[in-house]
C-alpha cells in the first residue's frame, strides 16, 4: 500500500479558550494549508486518552454495563470504559482498573485489541480497546460518584442482537464489537 504524504498545516497562531481540569480543554488555532488557504478559526479539544474493554467471563458471558448519558438524556448498554488517569502505569493498567471499578470483574487473559482515534478532525485523544477473556467476579464495585452503572452478563447472541438492533449507541463501543464479530466470523 502506498505511504501517504503527510500534508501538515502550518500553525500561525494558537490560543487556549478554556481549560477545566482534564475534561474540557479547547484551543483555537489559525492555520495555513499547504495550498496557501488560511483558516482563521480551527477548534481543537484536548480530551484525555481512554480505554474500553470487551470482557468475557470463563462461562462465555460478555460483561456489559448500562449507563445514563446526560447529553442525550438516555440510558443504553455499553462496554466498560473510562479515562486513563495520570497515575495509571499504562493503558492496559487503566483498562483493568476500570473493569474492576465499574463491574467488580478482573483476572483473566488480556490483550490489546485495537486503537482508534475518536475524532481526529478536532480531538487529540486515542481510545485503546482490550479483549479480556476468562474474567471473573473478584470484588465489589468502586464507581466514581458521577457514575450510576448497572452490570449485565450477556450471551454472545444477546450482544450481537443489541449491536444489530441499535441497543448499543456509543460508536466507540460499536466499532470494537463489530471488529470482534467480524474476526470471529472469519475463523
Amino acid at each position: 500500500m502506498k505511504q501517504l504524504e503527510n500534508r501538515k498545516w502550518e500553525i500561525l497562531d494558537s490560543e487556549y479558550l478554556a481549560k477545566e481540569g482534564d475534561w474540557f480543554t479547547v484551543r483555537r488555532e489559525r492555520v495555513q494549508l499547504p495550498n496557501g488557504h488560511i483558516i482563521p478559526h480551527w477548534y481543537i479539544f484536548e480530551f484525555p486518552h481512554w480505554v474500553n474493554i470487551i470482557a468475557i467471563t470463563k462461562e462465555g458471558k460478555f460483561v456489559l454495563i448500562d449507563q445514563y448519558r446526560h447529553a442525550i438524556r438516555e440510558t443504553h448498554y455499553e462496554l466498560c470504559a473510562g479515562v486513563i488517569d495520570p497515575t495509571d502505569e499504562s493503558p492496559m493498567h487503566a483498562a483493568k482498573r476500570e473493569l474492576l471499578e465499574e463491574t467488580g470483574f478482573g483476572g483473566g487473559e488480556w490483550e490489546e485489541f485495537m486503537q482508534i482515534r475518536p475524532n481526529p478532525t478536532n480531538q487529540i485523544n486515542m481510545q485503546y480497546t482490550y479483549l479480556a477473556k476468562n474474567v471473573e467476579y473478584v470484588g465489589k464495585l468502586g464507581n466514581d460518584p458521577s457514575e450510576d452503572i448497572c452490570t449485565h452478563l450477556m450471551t454472545e447472541e444477546e450482544v450481537y442482537e443489541l449491536l444489530t438492533s441499535g441497543g448499543i449507541v456509543q460508536a466507540l463501543h460499536q466499532a470494537p464489537l463489530w471488529k470482534y464479530f467480524a474476526l470471529k466470523k472469519e475463523k
